[in-house]
């Protein structure tokens, strides 16, 4: 394994019940990349995240997650591997304030930011920390989610369609907040379905139909391969 390997999953399958969803994904992220999953409604993307965070069923093949296989291990084993996941639905308690949100979940890892520096990275959650979650906005609920895996000390960062019928200002900024972690040797998937977003964030793409990658586009292959995402994708 390369040194610079920091997650392989290779020949994974998964499983909700009898539905089988995945079928042989194979990718490979490198330390500190960004990479970014695409593909139509159903094609298998955020049941890829979820499997390698172990919230699906049945999985098999190999999740390797810098150097060790996660394939049999439950999330919480996962998560202490220094994988943070950002789901959609984004799983904010609408009973506890913004800061207590933020500091909800345990330490992974030993470099998590404090929470002056998530505020400095985030200045709305700083201005609403003392709001019930339920009165943030869908912008400051999405930043809460992922300052909240900052927080934890993950490394490895799966974030699932974090750009989602967000203000474009917002989605600007975390644009921005991904370009940041980039630098800070963040390891990051991203699944999107704004192209526009994900694109030029991403070093390499990988093109996911019925629950295998079919394509890898490299970032300086997008414009040749545009008549091709625009076929696969409709983009």
């Amino acid at each position: 394994m390369e040194a610079t390997e920091y997650l392989r999953v290779s020949g994974l399958h998964a499983f909700y019940g009898e539905s089988h969803v995945l079928h042989g994904m194979d990718f490979t992220v490198r330390r500190g990349e960004c990479v970014s999953l695409l593909g139509r409604n159903g094609a298998g993307r955020t049941t890829t995240l979820r499997a390698i965070m172990g919230l699906t069923g049945k999985r098999t093949g190999s999740i390797m997650i810098n150097g060790r296989e996660a394939v049999q291990l439950p999330p919480h084993k996962i998560a202490q591997l220094g994988v943070g996941y950002c789901p959609e639905e984004r799983g904010i308690y609408a009973g506890l304030s913004c800061e207590e949100n933020l500091l909800l979940p345990p330490r992974v890892g030993s470099g998590g930011m404090s929470v002056d520096e998530l505020y400095a990275l985030f200045p709305n959650l700083h201005e609403r920390r003392h709001s019930p979650g339920t009165r943030m906005s869908g912008g400051e609920q999405q930043m809460l989610a992922m300052a909240r895996i900052l927080r934890t000390g993950a490394r490895l960062l799966l974030l699932d369609e974090i750009s989602e019928g967000l203000a474009p200002v917002i989605v600007q900024r975390l644009a921005e907040i991904i370009r940041l972690l980039k630098t800070r040797g963040y390891t990051i998937v991203l699944v999107e379905q704004n192209f526009r977003f994900a694109a030029p964030l991403a070093d390499r793409m990988f093109v996911v139909e019925h629950g295998q990658v079919i394509a890898e586009i490299a970032q300086h292959e997008l414009h040749e391969k545009q008549a091709f995402l625009q076929e696969t994708l409709g983009v």
